[in-house]
């Protein structure tokens, strides 16, 4: 695996929540020797050195200023003052030092108005939290906002909703630094999943309903997930839950907010992620375990889902393997890959 620069460095500004802070810290500056890797070397950043007011009164001190942040590997922006302000000249000249310097820009939530601020989005396309993206697409049009992704993963640059989605991205780097065993880690140690399906639709405020039949429901979908590999109706999950399909289909929207052939497509899709990052199995050979009737079919699914393909995904984050994306993978391919026997 390649050397990882382990500086890290996130910029605290006046007015910030100590969650925002709270999620860089825990994955980047909290110590781990139990996981036998060099680890990062976080510093919290701000504009002028000294005391940073956080919300409910209480404040931190940082001694490092812009030119630690200009000078980091991986600068992360977690938020901004004021989303309909602009990034102070200082700021953007650090951001800018930073990315000339080959440095990995991160933004969480609203930090995305920064990095767009400093004109490092142009061009690209750059999530943030759902409540700001019309927003951050008005003011600044050469941005392509996606309303609907937990992260965008753009090379030098990843950006992500809202303040839990910054988890989300956080672990996402450790998986491309020190490969998916480290990140599975380090996502137990924060009691959330490696990689979570879905985007922010499911977190858009809606009312939630009552649902007396969701326990039905609940119960068709733990039998599901253990008969992933089986051929699954509509019809045979109503049966389930002892419905009639056309009951189970309203249920199951109302309880899930998707349909049930949309679920068990992501749920397949989340299941072939461990066999492609611990084995050597063939993508075809994978798509039949996951329950895919046809390697192109999951390679169809997979890239809608996961916005790569299951081999590049497999090259980016096998264990034990270099995590640089894009970097292929020494040895035999997968001729379903290649279009061999499985289409293209």
């Amino acid at each position: 695996m390649a050397p990882v620069d382990r500086s890290v460095a996130v910029l605290a500004y006046p007015g910030m929540s100590g969650f925002e802070t709270g999620i860089v810290t825990e994955v980047f500056g909290l110590p781990r020797p139990e996981l036998d890797v060099p680890w990062y070397d976080l510093r919290l950043c701000a504009e002028r050195p000294g005391p940073v007011p956080l919300l409910g009164g209480a404040s931190l001190h940082s001694p490092y200023g812009l030119d630690v942040l200009a000078a980091a590997a991986t600068v992360i922006v977690a938020g901004v003052p004021d989303v309909h302000g602009s990034p102070s000249p200082e700021l953007v000249a650090a951001l800018r030092r930073a990315h000339r310097a080959g440095a990995r820009l991160l933004s969480i939530c609203s930090g995305a108005f920064a990095l767009a601020g400093a004109g490092l989005l142009d061009g690209r396309r750059a999530a943030t939290h759902w409540r700001y993206a019309d927003l951050l697409a008005r003011r600044y049009p050469r941005v392509t906002v996606d309303p609907d992704v937990l992260y965008l993963d753009d090379g030098d640059i990843l950006t992500s909703a809202g303040s839990a989605a910054g988890l989300d991205l956080c672990v996402h780097v450790v998986r491309r630094d020190h490969g998916s065993v480290v990140a599975n880690a380090v996502a137990r140690r924060l009691v959330i999943p490696p990689h979570r399906d879905g985007g922010q639709a499911q977190f858009v405020e809606a009312p939630v309903a009552v649902d007396p039949d969701d326990d039905r429901i609940a119960n068709s979908i733990d039998w599901a997930l253990a008969h992933l590999a089986e051929p699954l109706t509509v019809a045979r999950l109503a049966r389930q839950a002892h419905m009639s399909t056309r009951t189970y289909l309203r249920h199951f929207a109302r309880a899930t907010g998707t349909s049930p052939i949309r679920w068990l497509v992501e749920q397949r899709v989340r299941a072939s992620l461990a066999l492609l990052e611990t084995t050597d199995a063939p993508v075809g050979q994978i798509a039949t375990a996951v329950g895919f009737d046809a390697p192109v079919t999951y390679r169809h699914h997979f890239t809608r889902a996961m916005r790569t393909s299951p081999s590049a995904y497999r090259r980016a984050f096998r264990t034990g393997v270099d995590t640089v994306p894009g970097a292929r993978r020494a040895g035999r391919h997968d001729p379903a890959e290649r279009g061999q026997g499985a289409g293209t």
